[in-house]
């Protein structure tokens, strides 16, 4: 039985650059941002935070994209996906329905559905008609899935019956000044409900690590 995903899209920090030298990531940003200024003499074990504060305040956003943030996401959808890889300022590397077997066949649904609620009818030959649920038909693409491997068909050609919905994981990495981008386009009211709520979750946790960059948001 294909295994429903409610609200289970997360993520998790991979990494936040930081220099050679032993500088975190704002103080990488520093560097940079003092090398138009030529006052690297200014610095300070705590001057970092209010350089940088005061570059994202007068819109120097560039300067942010001397650091970077790899973040890995889980349990979200090829759906969630399909929209992620358009942000091309960023790197990705997505799990594969090319070379990995669809062994769980986990399905992300909307949080506000119900799984199991017969509302659609399908017509069959004779003028056979049957109820389904959403549960039911991916129970129904994952025995169609199954049974085209056991017939010999290879993994890149039976994953053309996969849903939209099936899980994906991926691994992103871009600058911080991409991500300020992403997180204004995919928190804001319109934005697709699985990607906004994972991104919500992802910003609540990047504020708290690293603030001056993203507490205006």
């Amino acid at each position: 039985m294909a295994q429903i995903l409610k609200n289970q899209g997360s993520h998790r920090i991979l990494a936040i650059m930081a220099g050679v030298g032993g500088e975190n990531s704002l103080q990488l940003i520093e560097l940079a941002g003092r090398t138009s200024y030529q006052s690297r003499d200014k610095i300070t074990n705590d001057s970092a935070a209010k350089f940088v504060k005061m570059l994202r305040e007068r819109g120097h956003e560039s300067v942010l994209e001397h650091s970077c943030l790899s973040v890995e996401f889980n349990n979200v959808s090829r759906g969630l996906t399909h929209e992620l890889v358009r942000h091309r300022l960023a790197s990705f590397t997505q799990e594969s329905t090319r070379y990995v077997e669809e062994g769980e066949f986990k399905v992300v649904i909307p949080p506000d559905k119900d799984k199991d609620e017969k509302s659609v009818e399908l017509n069959f030959p004779q003028g056979v008609k049957i109820k389904v649920s959403f549960q039911d038909w991916m129970d129904l693409n994952e025995q169609m899935y199954r049974n085209l491997r056991k017939s010999g068909w290879l993994r890149q050609d039976a994953r053309q019956v996969l849903p939209t919905g099936i899980k994906a994981q991926i691994v992103m990495t871009a600058n911080f000044r991409e991500w300020r981008h992403i997180f204004k386009m995919r928190t804001a009211a319109d934005a697709h409900w699985e990607i906004r709520q994972v991104m919500k979750n992802l910003l609540e946790d990047v504020k708290k690590k690293i603030p001056v960059i993203f507490d205006d948001l």
